[in-house]
C-alpha cells in the first residue's frame, strides 16, 4: 500500500466523534476531562476526526480539547511529535531525492546557494510525483524538514538558524537541550534514530577533514559559520552519541555590545584597550561557557592594524577583523595515527613567522611553556585564554600546564617564568542569572618569596544585590589601587581618563 493510500486510510477509518451528551457534565464546562490516548499532530492535518475519548465526554469537550492542543502547539511548536505516517513519508521522499540527485549533492563545483536551489527543485518534483494529499503549508514544512536532513543538521537545524539560541546540546538521540540567554531549556525535538544522529555528526566532521569512529570516538570540529562542535560516540558515550554545538554570533561582538550587555564597564573597557595598545601580555580566564573566546576577540580588535598577528587554535573560532592575520589550526592524527600537528608545534613554528602578536585560542598543555617563553623573549602583547575559577587559580593552572611540557623544572623557576611573562589576568564568570560578567581585572605584580603576587584593579560588586527578576544589579568597580603598569602606559603616551579609577569598590 502506498503512503498516499495509508494517509487517506488513516483519515477515513477514524471513528466519528460521539455526540452523546452526558448530563453530569455541563455543556459549557471548559475543562471537561478527556483521555488523550493518541499522538496528535494538529499542525499537519493528520489528527483523526475523533480523539478516542470515553463515551462520557460530549462533543463540546472534544472541541475544547482540540482548541487547548492548538494553543499549546502554537506556544511550543516542538511539543507534539510527528505522526508515524508523516515520518515514513519524509523517509521515502528523502530516499527518492537521493536517487534523483545522486553524486551531485557532493559536487564541489556547485556553490552552496546553487546546491540548495538544485536540491529544493528536485525535492519539489519528488513531492509532486508522490501525489501525497497534503496542504500547501504541510508540503512546505515537509520540504524544509527534508532539506534540513539532506543538507543541514536534521531536527536541530532550526536552533542553528535561531539567533536567540547560543548552544545546542544533544545528550542522546531522543534528548536535546538548548541555551537561551544563559539558561538551559529542554526541548521536545528528537532524532528519528541513533543512525540519524550519527549521520549528522559524520556530515559535520567530514566537512573539516576529520573523522569519528570506534578508533577515534571523539572529535572537535567547527561549522562553516565558526560555531564550535564537540562530538563523542560509543563506546565512550554510554547512552549513545552526544553532540554539543556552541554557536558563534554571525556578527563579531564589539566592545560596545559587551558594555551594553553588562559584561564590561566603560572604565574597564578603556583600561583594557590601553593595555593591549601598550603590548601587555594578557590571559583571559574563566570557566566553561563564560565567554572567554568572545572577550579574546574583543581584546584582539584593539591590536593596531599595522601589526602582524598569528592566531593558533584547536578549531578556528577567532574572528579578527585586521588585514595582516595568519590563522593556524592544529590537526589530529590520521587513521594510521600519524601526521598530528599540535598546538605546541604551531606555537614553536609561529616564532619563525615574524609575528608582532601571538594569539593562542586556549592553552591546555605543554604549549604553555613555549607561549610563556615567547612572551619573555620579545613577543610581548600576546593574548590567550585558560580554564580557571579565579585569577589565583589561573596562575596555578599555568604552572600545572608548564609541567605538562615534560621538562624537569623547579616550581620556583616556573613561577618566575609566569610572573615575568603575564602582566594582566581578566577573569570572566557566568552568574546565576545566566549573564556573563568580567568579575576581576588583576595585575600580576611579580614575586614575593615563592609566591606570585596579584593585585585586583577591578572587582565585580556583588553587594548591589539582585532585582525582582533575579538579575544581578552590580557592576565591575575599581578597587582604588592603581596598577603598576599605568607608569608604562604613561611612558608610551597612553593617557587614561580620570574616571577609570574614579568610583572605588565598596564606596558609593
Amino acid at each position: 500500500m502506498s503512503l498516499s493510500q495509508r494517509l487517506q486510510g488513516l483519515r477515513a477509518s477514524a471513528p466519528a466523534a460521539s455526540s452523546t451528551l452526558n448530563p453530569s457534565i455541563p455543556v459549557d464546562e471548559p475543562n471537561a476531562p478527556f483521555d488523550d490516548t493518541r499522538s496528535l499532530d494538529t499542525s499537519r492535518g493528520l489528527v483523526p476526526s475523533s480523539l478516542n475519548l470515553s463515551t462520557r465526554v460530549e462533543a463540546k469537550a472534544v472541541a475544547d480539547a482540540r482548541a487547548r492542543l492548538a494553543v499549546h502547539e502554537d506556544a511550543t511548536p516542538d511539543s507534539v511529535r510527528a505522526s508515524h505516517a508523516l515520518r515514513d513519508l519524509k523517509e521515502k521522499v528523502s530516499g527518492e531525492l537521493y536517487d534523483r540527485v545522486g553524486n551531485r549533492i557532493s559536487d564541489s563545483s556547485l556553490s552552496e546557494a546553487d546546491l540548495h536551489d538544485f536540491v529544493r527543485g528536485e525535492l519539489r518534483a519528488v513531492v509532486v510525483e508522490e501525489a501525497v494529499p497534503l496542504t500547501s503549508s504541510e508540503r512546505d514544512r515537509l520540504i524544509e524538514e527534508v532539506m534540513d536532513d539532506v543538507l543541514g543538521l536534521g531536527p536541530i537545524q532550526r536552533y542553528l538558524d535561531d539567533p536567540s539560541v547560543t548552544e545546542v546540546m544533544v545528550n542522546r538521540a531522543d534528548q536535546v537541550y538548548i541555551e537561551r540567554n544563559g539558561q538551559l531549556y529542554p526541548t521536545e525535538t528528537t532524532f528519528s534514530s541513533e543512525d540519524q544522529l550519527r549521520r549528522v555528526i559524520e556530515r559535520i566532521v567530514s566537512r573539516v577533514g576529520r573523522r569519528i569512529d570506534e578508533s577515534s570516538p571523539l572529535v572537535d570540529a567547527r561549522l562553516a559559520d565558526g560555531s564550535r562542535v564537540n562530538a563523542i560516540i560509543p563506546p565512550l558515550a554510554v547512552n549513545g552519541a552526544a553532540l554539543t554545538i556552541r554557536k558563534f554570533s554571525r556578527e563579531a561582538l564589539s566592545v560596545a555590545k559587551l558594555m551594553q550587555l553588562g559584561t564590561l564597564s566603560h572604565e574597564m573597557a578603556e583600561l583594557l584597550q590601553a593595555c593591549v595598545e601598550a603590548r601587555l601580555n594578557i590571559i583571559v580566564s574563566g570557566g566553561t561557557g563564560t565567554g572567554k573566546t568572545t572577550l579574546l576577540n574583543v581584546l584582539s580588535s584593539f591590536i593596531p592594524h599595522d601589526e602582524r598577528i598569528v592566531t593558533i587554535e584547536d578549531a578556528v573560532e577567532l574572528q579578527l577583523q585586521q588585514e595582516h592575520v595568519v590563522r593556524l589550526e592544529s590537526r589530529p592524527p590520521n587513521i594510521e595515527g600519524h601526521g598530528a600537528i599540535t598546538i605546541r608545534d604551531l606555537v614553536r613554528n609561529s616564532l619563525r613567522m615574524r609575528p608582532d602578536r601571538i594569539v593562542v585560542g586556549e592553552v591546555r598543555g605543554g604549549e604553555t611553556l613555549d607561549m610563556l617563553q615567547a612572551m619573555n623573549t620579545g613577543h610581548d602583547g600576546s593574548l590567550s585564554t585558560v580554564h580557571a575559577n579565579t585569577p589565583r587559580d589561573a596562575i596555578a593552572r599555568l604552572e600545572t600546564l608548564v609541567l605538562m611540557a615534560g621538562m624537569d623544572l623547579p616550581l620556583r623557576a616556573i613561577r618566575e617564568q609566569v610572573a615575568s611573562a603575564v602582566n594582566l589576568i581578566v577573569h570572566l564568570s557566568r552568574l546565576r542569572d545566566g549573564t556573563r560578567r568580567v568579575t576581576h581585572v588583576t595585575e600580576v605584580q611579580g614575586m614575593e618569596g615563592d609566591i606570585v603576587t596579584l593585585q585586583d584593579a577591578f572587582l565585580f560588586d556583588y553587594s548591589a544585590g539582585i532585582d525582582s527578576n533575579g538579575r544581578f544589579l552590580g557592576k565591575p568597580l575599581p578597587t582604588g589601587v592603581r596598577p603598576r603598569f599605568t607608569e608604562r602606559l604613561a611612558e608610551l603616551g597612553i593617557q587614561l581618563s580620570p574616571s577609570v579609577f574614579g568610583q572605588q569598590f565598596g564606596r558609593v
